[in-house]
């Protein structure tokens, strides 16, 4: 006989025992741990050793038959493999055999005379409730506490395609709908009397929208579809479905149904989280009721999720009406596990593709049910891991609700709290109820539309000759210092080894800057009186050049061609600079609040400016520093990201500017706790804005102004109380117009 085993292929005579009471030979070759390709005249054996390794190099390896018995043939002779007897053919149909047997052990019938039915085959997540295994019910009970809501994740899978079948009449079924791909006669049904809609996305462009309909005529199958559990990451058993086209509603409408179906009995509440939910939903009842092959139990609500991941490419409103963050009870959850466990299948998925039917559906529920197994065997290690995190996580997250709570109006919470029973109630029939979560943010006013306020208002009251055009003169004093602190910038960054363009330039500039001091100057003596003497010396300009850690503060602190009375230096004579004790001595008292109101303006602007080159830079490293591959390339993009800081320095240094002068113009409390200090490490790119989905960053709280022009709706609930619970990259930053 040849006998094939772990250590290779071999010939022995083997003689089996010819007693009249003696077991019939392939019995006899099972008790030797053999088993036999045929069963009349066995002329080939397997070894349950070799078998065993076979089906765990290829759960692990994604080995297939060929290459591992032509790993087989190279054992035995390195140097002839091809006279080695080929046994790839029986290697297959044996393995399916042993495969089936081994299945069958495992899930109890091994010594049972029935045979088992629907997903008994498969084994499911330990964790979630499933009434009468890991949780008491008594009869007609249901259970509508939050704790025993089923979580689905539902999604595709295009790697594992199937080419049509060579000879579909000569198929043997071993185990049709009793692991995780669905019973194909009831499916096929379904499939016939579902209708076939064309698509379209009312949302963004979603692929699997639009793509649902797109046929491949060279495929059975274009790939998989199906439902796990959307917390600990297990396979639910028979709700694994294959796509003839697309990411069709047909499709997947029947593997939920199928998944709640499975050990759901008195279970009335269940959360979906699908890519495509505020599309696929819409009609999903609709649907089951007009299907004679979907089955769902009346009393059983399904409210509908998008992943933390994939909801970032759907519009805005979609967030808070699907995001889990929303959705009551359901816990700290992302929604997107199911793409984690495509991996394990994606294995096996090329050595499948040309199998037929039944062997590839038995590789896939395989494969499935040792996903499940590895997470049923590793369960306890993960959730105390989570237990201890979480446990932490409620400490800091009480505080910071705390101080929310305190910082909060009592009759806004009580308001909150109606309004909140009414979006959670309203959701599952009307989404848009969800809308009360949105964050109101309202541009804070820029510059120009305080001075042209202040304009309009000189204008009603008929204001003086001398305070008619005090705004406009103020704003301009405002642009000179930022004109200073642009070029006094410059000055410091090209240092003494400048070229003559340079010198040039920078000279130009002087020139030009001088002129309108000059021009200011002389327009002084009109507004502040004749009190003001232009002759007076003030001190040198401070500037506090910031920069972000990822440059050299050489490039600012170098000296540079710089003399004391360069026109980036002068102070220009602004209320602000003059002081409030010698403003009240030219009886210019009234244009302290007309640059205070200003100065807001300019603060506004400066860090919405910082906001968008903060954005800038960081999609900058995202997408062009990471793709570049060529020296010439990365030239380019540091370039491009040098660039962009130098304009976060630049609007961040006006604003420090800014913020010095505001606090010489005896601020109130409010203005005080709005315009904070910037520091040098709030301008690092935090990962929140830099990559929304980077892991570890839940907890993370962005700076405060990131958050300075959200409407909080009450004067004692704070800009900066109010960050803490904003989140992290989870919300699309609304700057001008367009999304950041």
């Amino acid at each position: 006989m040849v006998i094939v085993d772990k250590s290779g292929v071999h010939r022995l005579e083997i003689r089996c025992c010819e007693c009249p009471n003696a077991m019939s030979p392939d019995i006899q070759m099972f008790r030797h741990r053999f088993f036999p390709a045929s069963f009349n005249r066995p002329k080939t054996v397997f070894t349950f050793r070799v078998l065993n390794d076979f089906l765990l190099d290829s759960l692990e390896c994604g080995t297939s038959a060929m290459n591992y018995y032509s790993k087989l043939r190279r054992m035995t002779s390195s140097m002839f493999p091809h006279l080695v007897p080929d046994r790839y053919r029986e290697l297959m149909r044996v393995a399916r055999q042993w495969r089936q047997l081994k299945t069958m052990k495992w899930h109890g019938f091994g010594h049972r005379s029935d045979n088992p039915s629907t997903g008994e085959l498969a084994l499911f997540c330990p964790a979630c409730p499933q009434p009468g295994i890991n949780v008491l019910l008594s009869e007609d009970e249901l259970l509508d506490d939050w704790k025993y809501t089923r979580s689905f994740v539902m999604d595709g899978n295009f790697k594992a395609e199937h080419l049509h079948p060579i000879k579909p009449f000569d198929e043997v079924w071993l185990s049709d709908g009793l692991g995780f791909m669905v019973g194909k006669d009831r499916y096929k049904m379904h499939l016939a009397e579902a209708a076939d809609m064309v698509e379209k996305s009312s949302c963004n462009n979603h692929r699997a929208v639009n793509q649902a309909n797109a046929a491949r005529h060279k495929l059975e199958s274009t790939g998989i579809g199906g439902v796990a559990c959307a917390r600990h990451g297990c396979f639910v058993p028979h709700s694994m479905v294959d796509f003839q086209k697309g990411e069709r509603q047909m499709n997947m409408d029947y593997a939920l149904c199928e998944a709640s179906r499975h050990n759901m009995e008195g279970i009335t509440r269940a959360v979906t989280f699908y890519d495509i939910n505020c599309q696929y939903n819409k009609h999903f009842r609709v649907r089951v009721d007009r299907s004679r092959f979907l089955d769902m139990a009346p009393q059983l609500t399904i409210i509908p999720g998008i992943g933390l991941w994939h909801i970032h490419g759907h519009q805005d409103s979609c967030y808070v009406r699907y995001a889990s963050n929303f959705i009551e009870g359901i816990g700290r959850i992302d929604g997107e596990i199911m793409e984690t466990l495509w991996a394990r299948l994606n294995l096996i998925s090329p050595a499948a593709w040309g199998m037929s039917s039944p062997h590839r559906k038995e590789c896939l529920d395989y494969q499935m049910n040792d996903s499940n197994f590895c997470k049923m065997i590793r369960m306890k290690r993960t959730l105390c891991r989570k237990y201890k995190l979480v446990r932490n996580g409620i400490s800091e997250s009480g505080k910071a609700f705390d101080r929310l709570d305190e910082a909060a109006p009592s009759h806004l919470k009580t308001e909150w709290l109606a309004r909140e029973r009414i979006a959670q109630s309203s959701r599952l029939n009307d989404p848009a109820a969800m809308d009360e979560y949105e964050i109101n943010i309202k541009k804070a006013p820029s510059k120009k539309e305080i001075e042209l306020r202040l304009l309009e208002e000189s204008n009603a009251r008929n204001a003086a000759p001398s305070r008619r055009s005090v705004a406009t003169w103020i704003s301009t004093g405002l642009a000179i210092e930022e004109a200073q602190i642009a070029l006094l910038i410059e000055v410091r960054r090209i240092g003494r080894r400048s070229t003559e363009t340079q010198r040039l330039d920078i000279a130009h500039q002087r020139d030009w800057l001088q002129g309108q001091i000059d021009g200011f100057a002389q327009s002084a003596l009109t507004h502040l009186g004749e009190g003001f003497d232009a002759d007076d010396e003030p001190e040198d300009l401070n500037v506090d050049i910031l920069d972000d850690l990822d440059d050299d503060p050489a490039d600012f602190t170098e000296t540079s061609h710089t003399w004391t009375n360069s026109p980036e230096l002068t102070v220009i004579p602004l209320p602000s600079n003059l002081g409030v004790d010698r403003c009240r001595r030219c009886m210019a008292e009234d244009l302290i609040p007309l640059e205070m109101s200003l100065r807001e303006g300019q603060a506004n602007d400066a860090l919405h400016n910082l906001r968008i080159y903060l954005c800038n830079k960081a999609i900058l490293f995202r997408t062009t520093v990471r793709q570049a591959k060529s020296q010439a390339l990365k030239t380019q993009a540091w370039s491009q990201v040098t660039s962009v800081q130098q304009a976060v320095s630049l609007h961040a240094s006006i604003y420090t500017k800014t913020r010095k002068q505001m606090m010489k113009l005896e601020p109130g409390q409010d203005q005080l706790q709005k315009y904070k200090p910037l520091l040098r490490e709030q301008l690092k790119i935090s990962t929140a804005v830099g990559d929304p989905n980077v892991r570890g960053q839940r907890n993370e709280s962005l700076t405060w102004f990131w958050s300075v022009e959200v409407d909080l709706g009450g004067p004692d609930w704070t800009h900066a109380k109010f960050t803490e619970s904003i989140g992290c990259g989870q919300r699309h930053y609304e700057i001008d117009g367009g999304k950041k």
